[in-house]
């Protein structure tokens, strides 16, 4: 069977969860490109386990842009739900997805029709190739010669590089964005005034650079607010001037990023080894028309420009001498550029159209394979 030229390839994803962000970051990287692809005429389904009390914590329902299976977290359950990969042109299995992610890769690679286009897209690269690079007998080496291509939503040429070198076909980095839509300017919330806001839940990779890049400034600018959102920091000892928020959902990430004099982004250790990954948090700050200031990774000037888009710091200090010299009329200016620039390069359409291409040339290719 070939595809008509009016058509799209059909395609069943397998991720960790559309409908809540509730300890998944990467939400908001699907729902914008899902939703994009949407747009120029795919049909996508959207597999997600029920684990994590993400389904008690949803922030959307079922949208009427791509449907959403929701199955239970167990092998039975698991099995149902690759079984129907059998019936699409295209398969993506996600990284960190949350329950049996070994198992499930398998199982949709041999589920998967052999006219199909099979990948893995990872949305935490760094912290797979590491362990990848420590287990010889890893599922996604020993099965990386049965994927298609790899697509990453970071990581630039180095995660290209460090795949290749495995054994990865192709790897292709599909960077966060804007989805404008979602994430836009909204008029300031009270509940969320404060000199400095950070949105991040409480990871391993992540804790000691929150403490140097947002706990210590706090301290040191102790006549200043700060606003601490994201999930973990209950049982966190906070100066007297950093107010927990607990989970913030994403209805309120607008104001959050527009009322604050400033928001902060903080990588994690690992992203900001590598450099070229934009986390989904500075395209969302951006697209409110936040003052962003962020921790320094390699690539950032590709994505906005330092101290016109954006504003760059390299550790404590820099924050806290960075917050003192901020005023509301130059924030609000940053703001302004920043959102100028996103709208015109770093919209999910304008990633869309890429995958668009890709897909659609994979698989014809794939297809006129199957067919020789």
């Amino acid at each position: 069977m070939t595809l008509r030229s009016t058509e799209k390839p059909t395609i069943a994803f397998y991720g960790s969860s559309l409908l809540s962000s509730y300890w998944n970051g990467a939400a908001t990287y699907y729902r914008g490109l899902i939703r994009a692809l949407a747009g120029r005429g795919y049909r996508v389904t959207f597999f997600e386990p029920d684990v994590y009390d993400r389904q008690q914590n949803r922030d959307i329902d079922p949208p009427d842009w791509c449907e959403v299976v929701v199955y239970d977290g167990t092998m039975e359950a698991l099995k149902r739900a690759t079984a129907e990969a059998g019936g699409f042109d295209v398969v993506v299995k996600a990284s960190g997805v949350g329950f049996e992610d070994d198992a499930l890769l398998e199982a949709l690679l041999d589920a998967a029709s052999p006219e199909a286009v099979r990948i893995f897209w990872d949305v935490d690269a760094p912290a797979t190739l590491a362990e990848v690079r420590a287990a010889p007998d890893h599922v996604l080496r020993r099965t990386l010669d049965r994927i298609d291509m790899v697509m990453t939503y970071g990581g630039g040429d180095p995660v290209v590089s460090a795949y290749r070198a495995i054994g990865a076909r192709a790897c292709i980095p599909i960077y966060n964005a804007l989805d404008p839509q979602t994430h836009h300017p909204v008029e300031p919330d009270p509940r969320f005034s404060a000199d400095l806001a950070f949105l991040g839940n409480r990871l391993p990779d992540r804790e000691a650079r929150v403490d140097t890049f947002f706990l210590e400034p706090a301290k040191a600018l102790w006549h200043q607010k700060f606003l601490l959102g994201g999930s973990g920091w209950g049982d966190r000892s906070l100066p007297p001037n950093v107010a927990w928020l607990g989970h913030v959902a994403t209805r309120d990430h607008n104001a959050l990023n527009v009322t604050p004099k400033a928001v902060l982004n903080i990588n994690r250790e690992s992203m900001a080894a590598v450099g070229f990954s934009p986390p989904t948090r500075v395209f969302e700050a951006a697209g409110a028309g936040a003052c962003l200031m962020t921790d320094h990774w390699t690539g950032i000037e590709l994505f906005l420009k330092p101290d016109h888009e954006v504003l760059v710091v390299r550790d404590g200090k820099d924050v806290a001498e960075t917050l003192k010299g901020l005023d509301m009329a130059r924030s609000r200016e940053i703001g302004r550029n920043a959102l100028a620039r996103v709208l015109a390069e770093h919209t999910y359409d304008r990633r869309a159209e890429t995958v668009d291409r890709i897909l659609v040339d994979a698989v014809a290719a794939r297809r006129a394979e199957v067919a020789a």
